[in-house]
Parts: C-alpha cells; structure tokens; sequence
C-alpha cells in the first residue's frame, strides 16, 4: 500500500484518494473489468498488514498524523523535504506555474484532450456513419470533461493504470466510464481511441504540453528578463566603464553599451526559440493509416489527420513511422540551451563586476551572506542561476540528442526521456528568475567605476597610435609601445608624449582633450538604440 492511500484510511470503508473511482464506476461494466479490486479497507487496519511502515493516530487518519519509524527509506511520504529534485521540493514556489504543463497531471490531462478531441472529429466525417454529428448538448458535456479535469481526474487514471499498466489506456478506459452517463456519446464509446497507437495520442499531448508551457510560462519570463537587461542598458548608456580583453584593462566603453550586448543576444534568440515549428503526427501504428483504410477506404485519411493536428495549433508532419520524429524537439532544446548559454555568460560578467566594485548589492535585513564572516554579501543570485542553467543545459542536451534516434519504426527509450523534460525547461525557469532577482539588487557604483578609468590612463595608447598612423608618422605603433607597455602610466605623461608629436594642431588638440573617461567612441549611441534593436528583432 502507498504511504499516501495509508495515511487517508479510516475506521469506516474507504480511502478518500479512491472513493470517488469507487462511488463513480462501481455499476459499471468497466468497474468490474479493469477495476475489479475495490478500493476499500477492513475498518481495522493493523500495522502489521501495511508494508509502507506509517503509523496511523487510533481516531484520526490525517496525513499530518502519520508518524515515522526513522529515518528509513520506505517510511517517507513525499513532500517538499523528501523530494528527490529539488523542482519538486526547495525550489517549488519558483517553478510551480509549469506543472500545469509539464507534470504528469499535464500529459494525462492532454491526452484526455487529444482523445476527447478526435472522436469530435470522427464525427464530422460523413463517411463515418456510425458516429454521426453530436448535438450541442453532447458536445458540451465532452468538452466539459476537459475543461472540468482535476486531479483527482488524474488520480482515477492513475488507479486505472494500476490494472491496464497501460498509461494510454487508461485514460480511454476512464473516458468510457465518464461517458457512460451521457446516453448520446455512449452509443460511440468504442471510437474513443478510433485507429489510434499511443503514439498519435502522445506525440500531440507533448506537443501541445511544450506549446503551452513556452507561451504561458517560459516566453513571458524571457522576455521579462531581456526589459530588465535593456532597462540596465538604457539607465547607464551614459556611464563609462574600463573594459577588460583577458582579464587586462582595455579601451574604455560604457555599462550600458555592455548591457544592450546581452539584450540583443538573448532577443535574437528567444526569436529563434519562438519560430521552432511544434509539430504533430496521427498516422496510425507505423505512419502508413494502414487500419483506417481497412475500416473506411474511402475516406481521405490524411487529410483529415492533418486537419486535426492544425486544429490542435500545431504544424503535421506526415512523413513519420510510429512515433513523430522530435527533430522539432531538438531544434527547441538546442535553442534554450543557446538562450541559457548566453545568460550564463550575463551572470558570469555581471559576478565579476560586482568583485571590482562596480555595483554594490542591496542588502535585506536579517539576511546572512556567510556563516562565518558577518561582512559578506555575496551575489548568490546569480551563481544560483548559473548552476541552475548548467543542470537544464546538461538535461536538454540529453534530450536533444537522444530524441532524434528510435530503433526501426520506435523504441521505447523516448518514453522514459519525454517524462524529463520538465526538468531541464523547470531548472531554466528557476535561473531565470535568479537572475532577475539579482539584477534587482543591484546598484551601480560611480565611484568605482571612475577610480579603475582614473588608473589607467594608458588606455588612450590606442587613439594616440591611430591618428598618428593617420598623420604618417613613423612607427607609432612601437612608440606608444616604449611608452606604456609594462609601465605606469600617468595623465602628464600622456599628454607630454602628445605634445612632442608633430601632427597638426587641432588634431594634437583633439588628443589632449581626450580622457580615459570620454574614450568609449559610439558605446552611448549604440546603447540609445538598443530598445528598438530589441523591438525590431523581436
């Protein structure tokens, strides 16, 4: 017995988790069939006739009174401490919008769709006299089982299974219990499921599993996170910052200009991410509507599998065997990872800005950095994000290398893969939010940001190189290179080389204006633009 089905027993006869699979399909024929060991308990359970090891309050049977034995295996329910991923435990609240997606209760609740859908289609097809139009009222009732699906739904599915060990059919065999009821559809209760292979079903409730959690979930947290980045941009376009090319002091640009950098990055490929083609098969066991054309050969099989696919918002893809291809999927995963390999890049560079001081973190009190050292305010956001995008790189990638590849007509070895790809799309999401909380605490740093230019004066080595290249003056190149390769350099001693230069005037003028500071060529307009780049791709 399941910890969980212990938990909710009482002294009366029932387990609340199944009564209503009980209460609902006990008159049934597919009760008796697929079901035929009632969920039901001796109203004296003792401990000793339960293997999950819960001990159960003698008046109450909550699952808050379940008490544990130690710290044993078999003696732990699930919850947010004895979750094995932590999506599912300490990071709950931060990924939860997608298990309406993405989850187990996602895929049977699309399937449900998928099969309730079809045998709507079926009865479009004029050929197909034995399912002819339902009425309103029939149509209603169908598509309130799918906008009425709940858990516990998905639990009376889940028990099925338990019998058929059979994910597929079981929500078919759930379907014809639920429809008994409606004298109308029951009539056809056979055509649920009608020349279908689990596959048809699946390969669309993943798909539409995927198109959903993108567009609900996924896009609008991308896109939350490039405004913010571009809202950084704009707010220090103005602001000069020291480069670095290998770690050493480089010509000057501007914090912002760094920033419009990322945004557009990431723009460019959210857009690649949201042109990813979700596509969709009902071909029948090996692609061929071999049984549809035995049953009805004179109907355009074809043509209506495509019909219903596009009907679901996904694109056909009629050229498959069993399963559909997942090249879609890979072209998807590989995407997401390119957006989560950029953000890694963002959260890298913005953690070394905040080790030389360029921006501070707002502080929140009662808040520890260190267990040890009082002072610390480490910029856990975003090496959280960091690790996190590594884990959702390292699933995806598995995903899109793997899916592509299926034995002959299919193997089975997508189906235990498909069930992980919340995990790598939950552990990108959870980055992304990291990432944005941390660009929240931040605050630049003008102070420090001068200090490093005032330092390096010898920046200017570049432009002062240049316009002598421009003026032919002879090896300019290895004269700035005496003068400030290795050494230190100073503002008088730049503008006493630039004295001694003979170029003309304004241009010896131009240079002697020239500051560390000013040096940052077109970064502030480039970075005045970024919001239209980022609109304009997007």
């Amino acid at each position: 017995m399941d910890v969980g089905a212990c938990s909710r027993i009482c002294n009366s006869y029932q387990v609340s988790r199944f009564s209503s699979v009980r209460s609902n399909f006990q008159g049934s024929k597919y009760y008796t069939r697929f079901l035929n060991v009632p969920f039901s308990f001796p109203a004296a359970v003792s401990r000793s006739g339960c293997t999950c090891k819960a001990v159960l309050n003698q008046t109450t049977a909550t699952t808050k009174e379940v008490k544990m034995f130690g710290a044993r295996s078999g003696d732990f329910e699930l919850s947010s401490l004895t979750a094995l991923s932590p999506l599912d435990g300490r990071y709950w609240g931060k990924v939860k919008e997608l298990s309406p997606f993405m989850s187990e209760y996602g895929l049977i609740y699309y399937r449900v769709l998928v099969e309730i859908k079809w045998l709507l289609q079926l009865s479009q097809i004029p050929e197909i006299i034995e399912v002819p139009s339902f009425s309103e009222e029939a149509k209603s009732y169908l598509q309130g089982l799918i906008d009425g699906f709940s858990i516990n739904d998905a639990w009376e599915i889940k028990n099925i299974e338990k019998v058929t060990n059979h994910d597929v059919k079981a929500v078919e065999y759930f379907l014809k219990m639920k429809c008994q009821s409606n004298a109308e559809v029951a009539k056809v209760l056979e055509f649920f499921h009608f020349a279908c292979t689990s596959e048809d079903i699946n390969n669309l409730a993943h798909a539409l599993m995927l198109k959903e959690a993108m567009d609900t979930v996924m896009f609008p947290v991308m896109d939350k996170l490039i405004k913010a980045i571009c809202n950084m941009a704009k707010d220090n376009a103005h602001m000069p910052m020291l480069s670095r090319t290998h770690g050493q002091p480089a010509s000057p640009t501007t914090l912002g200009k760094e920033m419009a950098i990322f945004a557009v990055r990431l723009t460019r490929e959210r857009k690649e991410l949201s042109q990813v083609e979700i596509l969709g098969k009902f071909a029948g066991a090996v692609g061929n509507y071999n049984a549809h054309f035995v049953a009805y050969h004179d109907v355009d099989w074809p043509h209506i599998a495509e019909d219903f696919v596009k009907s679901l918002g996904l694109s056909f893809n009629p050229y498959v065997a069993q399963i559909e291809t997942h090249d879609y999927m890979a072209k998807l995963f590989h995407s997401l990872i390119q957006f989560n390999n950029i953000l890694i890049d963002f959260d890298r560079d913005i953690w070394g800005y905040i080790s030389l001081g360029y921006f501070k973190q707002i502080t929140k009190a009662g808040e520890v950095g260190s267990s040890t050292m009082p002072h610390k305010v480490n910029p856990i956001d975003f090496e959280n994000s960091e690790g996190n995008l590594g884990v959702a790189n390292g699933g995806l990638s598995h995903l899109s290398m793997k899916l592509p590849i299926s034995r002959w007509q299919r193997d089975l070895t997508d189906s235990t893969v498909l069930r992980n790809m919340g995990v790598g799309i939950g552990h990108s999401l959870l980055a992304y939010k990291s990432t944005l909380q941390g660009i929240a605490k931040l605050q630049v740093n003008e102070v420090r940001l001068s200090e490093d230019l005032n330092q390096c004066w010898e920046v200017l080595a570049e432009p002062i190189q240049t316009v002598m290249r421009r003026y032919c003056v002879p090896e300019p190149y290895e004269k700035l290179k005496e003068l400030t390769r290795g050494k230190a350099v100073t503002k008088e001693s730049i503008r006493d080389f630039i004295e001694g230069l003979d170029i003309p005037k304004e241009a010896k003028s131009n240079l002697l204006k020239l500051t560390p500071h000013t040096y940052v060529g077109a970064a502030v307009e480039l970075t005045r633009t970024v919001e239209n780049t980022v609109n304009t791709l997007g």
